[in-house]
């Protein structure tokens, strides 16, 4: 069985090299992209398993990437992080 591969998208480089190294600690094989625009890209590439997105990015934010997933990639798992935690943000993000 091939490991889960997961694809981390966070404008913060911190944020997203801790991610990766967690997935990573547990086996994941990760992908990551430094912005919601890479991101997008990422989401066409074949084999992603769930996507752990930022949902605050400069260009293209996490809310314009979980749209394009849903035009192609609906079956795919999102986890949402977000440094800026809104009642509007966490509904938004579960449509």
């Amino acid at each position: 069985m091939e490991p889960m591969q997961a694809l981390v998208v966070s404008a913060h480089s911190d944020r997203r090299a801790t991610l990766a190294a967690v997935l990573r600690a547990a086996g994941v094989q990760v992908a990551a992209a430094e912005n919601g625009t890479h991101g997008a890209v990422a989401l066409s590439e074949p084999g992603i398993d769930v996507l752990v997105l930022d949902l605050h990015m400069p260009e293209m934010s996490g809310f314009d990437v979980q749209g394009a997933l849903a035009d192609g990639h609906a079956a795919v798992p999102v986890v949402i992080i977000t440094g800026h935690d809104t009642p509007e943000s966490r509904a938004r993000a579960v449509q």
